[in-house]
């Protein structure tokens, strides 16, 4: 089968019409050594504070931890609010993107536990 045979095949199915795969740009947003792990921590426990989420993510840095919460928060998938009490306390949560996010990460965790041992 040709390239054209396969765009012409799929292209409703898996193509944009600017012929770019939508799952490229999911894959962008979930790049990265901590993204997933920080999802899964508050699939599990939401909300969760700076502090709790470096613990459970060890040897994750201030520095790793902050930027890829950052790069989470500006796409929509997790929530940071900042509670203007002493001392200071801000907790991390998903958004409702971000828990649309579920029923993809039961298929993966579904597919990894079937074929990787």
């Amino acid at each position: 089968m040709t390239y054209e045979e396969f765009k012409e095949k799929v292209s409703s199915v898996i193509l944009t019409g600017e012929g770019n795969c939508p799952v490229t740009p999911v894959v962008q947003m979930l790049q990265g050594k901590w993204k997933l792990q920080i999802l899964y921590e508050l699939c599990i426990k939401c909300p969760m504070r700076f502090g709790e989420l470096k613990k459970v993510l060890k040897p994750i840095t201030n520095t790793a931890l902050t930027n890829a919460l950052k790069e989470l928060e500006a796409d929509e998938l997790i929530q940071r609010i900042q509670y203007n009490e002493m001392p200071l306390r801000v907790e991390y949560s998903l958004t409702e993107k971000g828990r649309e996010l579920l029923p993809v990460f039961y298929a993966i965790s579904q597919w990894g536990m079937k074929y990787i041992p």
